[in-house]
């Protein structure tokens, strides 16, 4: 159903790519990157499920990290995958919307649980005595509760202000997915103020987890540097690493695409950094878990021996 101000009720989203000869060669690498998404997020959710020793406080945020890839991985790439084997990709004004709200809600509650991610590991270099008290269940479940709220509140701001423009006549979205930009650029009417509600509640959700992490791993460098062992250090750095490199692709996409106004950034351009963040970081995230985690392969090794054996 389109806005009541809209005479628009659909849109036709244009694609990755209008070059005929690289549709299906896009598919396949699409559909396979999708599939090692869907069983790399869904094995480490099983694995870590199963595995009473990994219901750890890290391993917590870790499953709801997995959880949430799978979510906004399974939002964006199946209506992407029919972009390239349809004449037109047609999507509804009211499905549209939400597709716009799911994506927001779920890239935003990971911004924030990469942030509570940041904090468990500082407490957990920095204060080793009384981790176990301060990473308490109930701190998690608060923690993880505020995480989700704020993906809720930033997903109804940005999905609210999109449905209030104005669509007229033009309905082709220059995206494989319903993003801001590309639909701003639609409206008929001005968009300055839509477009300064989407950086003031971008910078909060990117400046707020980022700050986070960056004071974490201020104070985590700090009691790292103090350690007089090599292997202590060693031990230190190899227990954050993974969540860095987690972290560095993330925000540092999600901030090319969103932290620079769309007439600076093509929209061509825009769909590459949006591309990283919503397939390949997704992707990405359990298989830098579990290549770089001691703790997730000896389980894997383990689970997967027990199943050789029945």
């Amino acid at each position: 159903m389109a806005a009541k101000n809209s005479s628009v009720t659909e849109f036709i989203l244009a694609g990755l790519t209008d070059q005929p000869g690289l549709q299906i060669p896009l598919f396949s690498l699409f559909l396979g990157i999708y599939v090692v998404t869907l069983l790399g997020n869904l094995g480490l959710i099983t694995l870590i499920g199963l595995n009473s020793h990994l219901h750890t406080p890290m391993y917590f945020f870790l499953f709801n990290l997995s959880l949430v890839d799978f979510c906004y991985s399974t939002t964006i790439t199946p209506r992407m995958l029919k972009s390239f084997i349809s004449k037109k990709n047609i999507i509804l004004h009211a499905e549209c919307m939400t597709q716009l709200f799911y994506f927001c809600f779920f890239v935003i509650s990971e911004s924030f649980l990469l942030s509570a991610m940041a904090y468990d590991r500082y407490v957990a270099i920095c204060k080793p005595l009384v981790y176990t008290v301060t990473m308490s269940p109930q701190v998690c479940l608060f923690l993880l509760l505020g995480v989700y709220v704020m993906g809720f509140s930033g997903a109804m701001v940005h999905m609210g202000s999109i449905a209030s423009l104005t669509f007229c006549h033009d309905n082709l979205v220059n995206h494989f997915m319903c993003d801001i930009f590309p639909l701003l650029e639609l409206s008929c009417n001005s968009t300055y103020v839509h477009e300064l509600v989407v950086f003031v509640r971008v910078a909060i959700d990117i400046g707020m987890p980022i700050v986070t992490i960056f004071i974490s791993y201020g104070l985590i460098l700090s009691s790292i540097l103090r350690i007089h062992s090599t292997e202590g250090r060693s031990k230190a750095f190899s227990t954050c690493s993974s969540h860095i490199i987690v972290v560095s692709l993330f925000f540092g996409s999600g901030a090319f695409a969103y932290l620079k106004p769309p007439s600076t950034l093509p929209l061509n351009q825009g769909k590459v950094s949006s591309l990283f963040y919503t397939i390949v970081v997704p992707m990405l995230n359990p298989l830098i878990y579990s290549l770089r985690n001691k703790d997730v392969k000896v389980t894997l090794r383990k689970t997967l021996k027990r199943k050789i054996f029945f």
